[in-house]
Order: C-alpha cells, then sequence, then structure tokens
C-alpha cells in the first residue's frame, strides 16, 4: 500500500453539532496522521470549484449552498492508503446506508448533511487538496 494524503472535510453540519472532537479522534485512532488542519467558511467560488465536477446536477445550487452556510474543519490526512481507509472510515455517503461503526452511520441522518468529505480517489485528491491548502 502507499502513503498518500487526502483532503477530509467536516462539514458545517458536524461542526454545529459539535463533532469535531469525535471524527478527528476517529482519524487519529485509525492510525491516519493529520498533517494541517483549518477551520473556515468558505466563500462561494472556492464552494463552486471544489464542487466543480457536479456543475451540471441539479443538486449542485444545494451543495454550495450547504457547504458554505458555516465553518467547517479541512484537514490534510495521510497515511498508507489513506484515501481508502478513510473512505472506508466514513462510510457510504447516505448515512442510512453506511454501516454501523463508521461515521456517517453512526453520526448522520442525512444525505444532504452527512458530516463528512473525503476524496476519492487520487486525482480528486490532489485537485482538492490545492484548493484547500494550496503550495
Amino acid at each position: 500500500m502507499a502513503h498518500e494524503s487526502t483532503l477530509v472535510l467536516i462539514k458545517p453540519d458536524g461542526v454545529a453539532r459539535g463533532l469535531v472532537g469525535e471524527v478527528v479522534g476517529r482519524i487519529e485512532r485509525k492510525g491516519f496522521r493529520i498533517e494541517r488542519m483549518e477551520l473556515r467558511t468558505l466563500d462561494r467560488a472556492t464552494a463552486e470549484q471544489h464542487y466543480a465536477e457536479h456543475t451540471e446536477r441539479p443538486f449542485f445550487g444545494e451543495l454550495v449552498d450547504f457547504i458554505t452556510s458555516g465553518p467547517l474543519v479541512a484537514m490534510r490526512v495521510s497515511g498508507e492508503g489513506a484515501i481508502a481507509g478513510m473512505r472506508t472510515l466514513m462510510g457510504a455517503t447516505d448515512p442510512l446506508a453506511a454501516a454501523p461503526g463508521t461515521i456517517r452511520g453512526d453520526l448522520a441522518t442525512l444525505i444532504g448533511e452527512n458530516i463528512v468529505h473525503g476524496s476519492d480517489g487520487a486525482d480528486s485528491a490532489t485537485r482538492e487538496l490545492g484548493i484547500f491548502f494550496p503550495a
């Protein structure tokens, strides 16, 4: 397995519900390293850049509205197999389909407010990390 870095966001619903410590703890207990972490509120332009692949989808506006609705925590998470490992730790996008023991399975109830985001592959991790943590 390769050492990788990935973007993980604790979305505004996770921050508002006081789940930052819980999510960070799960990431660290899994053995991943948080290299960078920042609390911020996204501006609309950054949110649109982040969700650019969904521009033509009917839910694009809702995604942007939600991710800019309040503070979020952006993290650069690294480790062996970090991309796939974080995807597994987060659980299915739809919390009702997410397995117990995953972040979404244990903590989220709505697909539109599912606590966390994580890059879905190496290319998206590179792109997303460049948006949130430019060199």
